[in-house]
């Protein structure tokens, strides 16, 4: 299926933090809220419903166009896999599109197609996450499709034996031939220590060689229930009908309890951390992780105070400074001088996951540059804010920018239903949209400044280091992949 790296969901670089923004408050509204929309904010009325086997429904009507997008999210990623069975929350995903008693394996696409819609899969550390955009007309169609195969997914073990090389063909393709993504797979490694976070979504290759059928059948009975997944439609639709709908297909898929999620925190780092990757590359690459806090959902009440959830508001902020638009402080600094030090430099933050956040710094170093030259550089930076700060223009421009943003998201209907399936796996509440430009919008200087000066230390910092290799002689050429990746 469409496999999705969970860094580039949860880091995103500066110049994509809409989409964290999106991503935690995107077009969220409670049925029947009172709590008005930040100013510049569209209102996005969202219809919630919870199903009597505890199977939650989201429904956003938008009449724009005879259209519909049907989303079925699981709140189950990698971070709820055990060592052993690495990637199956991903190898689940493609085995879903396997069959059931009543549509055998491949027929699932062929009657999406047939229905003038076209669909996909993606898996992340925090959910799975299934859709279908369809004309409007179809939705039910669709529907009946998705909760068959949601609560009656059935395979034969032959049919797991062919997927199975898929995904670790998958993995070569995506990960292996990738000096970069093997470097982050490390990074990760290094990084944490107890949270699930540290291993990889699409899983580590001995554990893949040595899955059976019964690992992703056992993962399926453990988390494929209605209490863990929610149904998100956006479209040409209307709330009470989509309501009938889902009571009809997946309404009579019987309830079972959540299996209990046990806690599993990241211990306190107490000193930096490095790791020099060797891979044959052309260019070397410095990436530098920060610890910093989890936004939590609570910090959306008015009334409810958490210094860290503003912390991790500031950061934010703090990033889209340094990199979140053309001509911003990295790329000033670091690769536009006569003797710029990188080619490319970028800044990121994480907000609104399941399990921990950091904040990076990322930069490939110039020709005759040296990556500790470009680590010097990049920390620098972030300590020319700890110590001077950062202009009100600079602030007011990253704040428009998100708001701005917000509002031109709501022009895909497809990323109308993708937010608001993203916001429920945070737990976030309906309307935490318009909350969350609110409080950006009053993060200060000073708290840019603040967070600066605190969470930029070596004591939470991970630096990882591509250090390029020539090419391996020896290395046998692989045969191109004659399958298909979803």
């Amino acid at each position: 299926m469409k496999h999705q790296q969970h860094y580039s969901v949860r880091y995103r670089v500066a110049s994509l933090l809409l989409l964290s923004l999106v991503t935690l408050g995107g077009a969220l509204h409670a049925q029947n809220s009172q709590t008005p929309p930040s100013e510049g904010v569209a209102e996005a009325p969202v219809t919630q419903y919870v199903l009597s086997n505890g199977l939650t429904l989201w429904v956003k009507p938008d009449h724009r166009a005879a259209t519909a997008v049907h989303m079925l999210w699981v709140r189950v990623g990698s971070m709820d896999e055990v060592d052993g069975t690495t990637g199956v929350a991903h190898v689940l995903e493609h085995m879903m599109f396997k069959g059931t008693p009543d549509v055998k394996a491949g027929e699932f696409s062929r009657r999406v197609a047939a229905l003038g819609g076209r669909e996909n899969a993606f898996t992340a550390k925090d959910y799975t996450g299934f859709y279908q955009q369809i004309p409007a007309a179809n939705l039910a169609a669709v529907m009946q499709l998705e909760a068959d195969r949601f609560a009656h997914n059935e395979w034969p073990d032959a049919e797991f034996t062919r997927e199975i090389e898929v995904v670790k063909e998958e993995r070569r393709m995506r990960t292996e031939d990738s000096p970069h993504a093997r470097m982050q797979e490390a990074l990760d490694a290094v990084m944490y220590q107890a949270s699930p976070y540290r291993r990889p979504v699409i899983g580590w290759m001995n554990d893949l060689d040595a899955m059976t059928a019964d690992d992703a059948r056992a993962f399926y009975r453990q988390w494929y229930v209605p209490a863990n997944a929610a149904v998100v439609v956006a479209g040409d639709v209307d709330p009470a009908q989509v309501l009938a709908l889902a009571e009809t297909y997946y309404g009579s898929i019987p309830a079972r309890p959540v299996p209990v999620r046990k806690p599993r925190e990241e211990p306190v780092q107490m000193g930096i951390r490095r790791l020099e990757f060797k891979a044959p590359a052309e260019q070397a690459i410095v990436s530098l992780r920060f610890k910093i806090p989890r936004f939590k959902a609570a910090a959306l009440d008015p009334a409810h105070t958490d210094a860290g959830s503003d912390d991790a508001l500031a950061l934010l902020v703090l990033a889209a400074v340094l990199s979140g638009y053309d001509n911003a402080r990295l790329e000033r600094a670091l690769t536009q001088s006569v003797d710029h030090v990188a080619d490319a430099a970028q800044a990121y933050c994480g907000l609104g996951g399941r399990g921990p956040e950091a904040c990076g710094l990322y930069g490939v170093p110039a020709s005759g540059k040296t990556a500790s030259q470009v680590e010097a550089a990049l920390r620098a930076q972030v300590a020319l804010v700890a110590r001077d700060g950062v202009t009100e223009s600079e602030l007011k421009r990253v704040k428009n920018q998100w708001v701005a943003g917000t509002i031109y998201q709501q022009d895909s209907v497809f990323n109308q239903a993708r937010m608001l399936g993203v916001n429920w796996v945070s737990g976030m509440p309906t309307d935490a949209d318009a909350r969350l430009i609110g409080r950006l919008r009053q993060v200060t200087a000073a708290q840019v400044k603040s967070v600066a000066a605190r969470y930029f230390g070596d004591d939470q910092l991970t630096v990882a280091t591509l250090v390029p290799q020539p090419p391996d002689p020896n290395r046998p050429t692989r045969p191109l992949f004659s399958g298909a990746l979803r």
